[in-house]
């Protein structure tokens, strides 16, 4: 009776231990995603900002990266 009470104590530290570092693992997770919807939020705010104070060169950049990518695809 006592090797299945070591046994059963065992486990459940093991257990404990599983859910534990679980635990943290999903916290670490969330906040890394906060982390990074706050850089794309920022990422974008910075587009918005340069479009709006450059439209001119903004629209160079398109048109070249569309061009770009049209050859890019097109196998040429």
């Amino acid at each position: 009776m006592e090797t299945i009470d070591k046994a059963s104590n065992s486990a459940h530290e093991v257990v404990d231990k599983i859910a534990g570092a679980t635990s943290q693992a999903v916290e670490a997770l969330g906040e890394k995603t906060e982390q990074l919807k706050n850089a794309e939020q920022q990422m974008m705010n910075d587009c918005r900002s340069y479009i709006q104070n450059n439209p001119v060169t903004s629209m160079g950049i398109a048109v070249a990266a569309g061009f770009l990518l049209s050859r890019l695809l097109s196998g040429r």
